[in-house]
């Protein structure tokens, strides 16, 4: 089957810009007669099919923003989608959705399939790879082209863009606090997350709450490790050791593994181990005991970045295309039955 020519496929054979295509299609006054007959004669000859172009001219919209998810199993990102779609449905908006698969190339290639000028807007997380990379450039070359970006969660300061994040650094001081204020003071912290600027941003809360508590830091207390099956020989040292009192889990996986080792093993919840996990998926309420967790309102986060990408979208004030925002969505500590109270 032959492949549909697309919109900047034509651009590079007229050796013309994607604009000048998109405003010949549609017979704008702004374009010379000759120009518009090649790439009118062109289109037709390569049944190009203009409508869904023509919304998106200049000072005209689509109507349709594009999202893109680093991990669609992951419940938390599941729940920041189900607020984008919602909140953008109600606006009038459509959603195109792809899934980076945590790669860079991928993210890369999504968003350079997408930005041909029947998006309006992304909104994305960043993939694990390009965060271990701090490679942005394809991000960059989107934002010059004009079409405006929201991150979340996963964010980087060196993207000048609107962000939509949560506290992880001061999430992750009150839930060891918590910890601290209700059991002993041997406090484990447990990562599979380090890799990501949230999981680095909640191990340095974590440090800061033992620092104002006048406890030093103790490496034996604390597994980082990425690769899962280690992280779980790791765990599963460190409770049978019964050295520790509580733990802070800055991530679902972490959490559930402690719980269900701990479980395993026999030590009693909470009365032996107490445990804090980060992200409020729908495993945390159903194991027993409950999981107590830092919740995220995932679903808030996701209308937030609607909002301010049509914002943006929307905005016609030339001097406030380079003022950014970051929107802070407060955190919650839900205490079900794995701490004290």
């Amino acid at each position: 089957m032959k492949s549909k020519i697309t919109l900047k496929q034509i651009a590079k054979e007229l050796g013309v810009s994607v604009s000048t295509v998109s405003k010949a299609l549609n017979d704008s006054p702004e374009i010379g007669d000759a120009t518009k007959a090649r790439v009118v004669e062109f289109a037709q000859l390569n049944n190009f099919k203009p409508n869904a172009l023509a919304k998106s001219l200049k000072n005209q919209k689509s109507f349709t923003i594009g999202v893109i998810l680093p991990n669609i199993l992951n419940p938390f990102f599941a729940k920041v989608f189900k607020g984008i779609e919602e909140k953008a449905t109600k606006m009038g908006y459509n959603v195109v959705t792809a899934i980076s698969n945590e790669s860079r190339q991928k993210e890369a290639l999504m968003l350079d399939i997408l930005n041909n000028g029947i998006i309006d807007g992304f909104i994305l997380a960043l993939a694990e790879e390009t965060q271990e990379k701090e490679d942005f450039f394809h991000l960059n070359e989107v934002m010059k082209s004009g079409t405006p970006v929201v991150l979340f969660d996963r964010v980087s300061e060196s993207i000048k863009c609107d962000k939509v994040i949560v506290d992880d650094y001061e999430s992750a001081i009150d839930a060891t606090n918590h910890l601290l204020k209700t059991t002993n003071k041997k406090i484990a912290l447990i990562s599979t997350i380090d890799n990501l600027s949230v999981g680095k941003l909640r191990f340095s809360g974590y440090k800061k709450a033992l620092e104002d508590a006048n406890l030093a830091l103790d490496e034996n207390l604390i597994i980082i490790d990425n690769d899962l099956d280690t992280f779980d020989e790791k765990l599963e040292q460190l409770i049978k050791s019964k050295k520790i009192d509580a733990i802070f889990a800055v991530d679902e996986y972490a959490a559930t593994s402690c719980h269900k080792k701990a479980i395993k093993n026999g030590i009693k919840i909470p009365e032996e181990l107490s445990i804090i996990g980060f992200a409020d998926g729908v495993f945390s309420r159903r194991l027993t005991p409950s999981l107590s967790t830092v919740s995220q309102h995932a679903p808030e986060i996701g209308e937030k970045t609607v909002e301010l990408l049509l914002a943006r979208i929307n905005e016609k004030d030339e001097t406030e295309r380079y003022k950014y925002k970051t929107e802070i969505i407060k955190t919650e500590l839900r205490h079900r039955e794995s701490t004290k109270k």
